[in-house]
């Protein structure tokens, strides 16, 4: 069924010419229109414009009238980390006093102590946390997501993130895309024989993964004290072989 949504009181980040990228002095227009509608057609816009160019009089589906309202185009969160245990807030301090992510791990922070929280909460006990941020960023106008693992540093934790994260999918109205990032942080088990734990991504994880396709994108954090370039190239790699399409994680 077609959607008109009329007498729109201002209709914010109009575009008559799709630009490819924004950046530097362009970033503070923001191109409005007041006094708009917006007709949405087969679950795409079709047309905008000012209520007096409408030209459908006789316009036959659902109509929601918006005066006094403003509509803006939802939020496309690129990179999330939602699917969690418990909280770090504490090691902002010391991002603050300008301790690198490096030195943050050093000191029993940072991802391992995401994944020891992981470790303890039960799959459900997950999906509970998770579904409460989804619908609080789904109520400040998220309306597609990535959602990252890389809390589990084990094939049985990576999986149980990467379920809670379809379970997100089917439960929820928000487009949600899921990346596996087992290539997160070496796990402690692993100091000293990285090498091994690569190949456990690569000959394990990445194989179960795919077989119970929990997976749109495979992610490797190469940095210093984590992944190596090489190492980077050989997990996305063997991702790309199962379908996965790689992405490169920062700080």
């Amino acid at each position: 069924m077609a959607l008109l949504i009329n007498n729109i009181k201002s209709l914010i980040n109009t575009e008559t010419k799709p630009a490819k990228w924004v950046a530097g002095a362009d970033m503070q227009k923001l191109n409005t229109i007041d006094n708009a509608y917006l007709l949405i057609e087969k679950g795409k816009i079709s047309d905008f414009g000012k209520m007096s160019n409408f030209k459908n009089s006789e316009f036959k589906g659902k109509i929601i009238d918006a005066t006094g309202k403003m509509v803006f185009p939802s939020f496309c969160d690129s990179h999330t980390h939602l699917v969690y245990a418990g909280s770090r807030e504490v090691e902002y301090s010391n991002k603050i006093r300008g301790l690198s992510y490096e030195e943050i791990a050093k000191r029993g922070g940072g991802i391992l102590n995401s994944a020891k929280l992981l470790h303890n909460t039960s799959e459900d006990s997950l999906y509970e946390q998770s579904l409460k941020r989804i619908n609080e960023i789904i109520r400040f106008g998220t309306g597609a997501v990535e959602i990252k693992s890389g809390y589990g540093l084990n094939l049985e934790d990576e999986l149980k993130m990467l379920r809670v994260i379809k379970r997100l999918k089917e439960t929820t109205p928000i487009i949600i895309k899921s990346t596996f990032l087992g290539a997160h942080a070496v796990p402690y088990e692993y100091k000293g024989k990285q090498n091994e734990y690569v190949d456990l991504i690569i000959n394990e994880m990445i194989p179960m993964v795919a077989n119970e396709d929990l997976a749109d994108y495979i992610d490797v954090f190469c940095d210093k004290g984590f992944f190596t370039v090489e190492e980077t190239e050989r997990i996305l790699m063997a991702g790309i072989k199962y379908g996965m399409r790689p992405k490169i994680h920062y700080w």
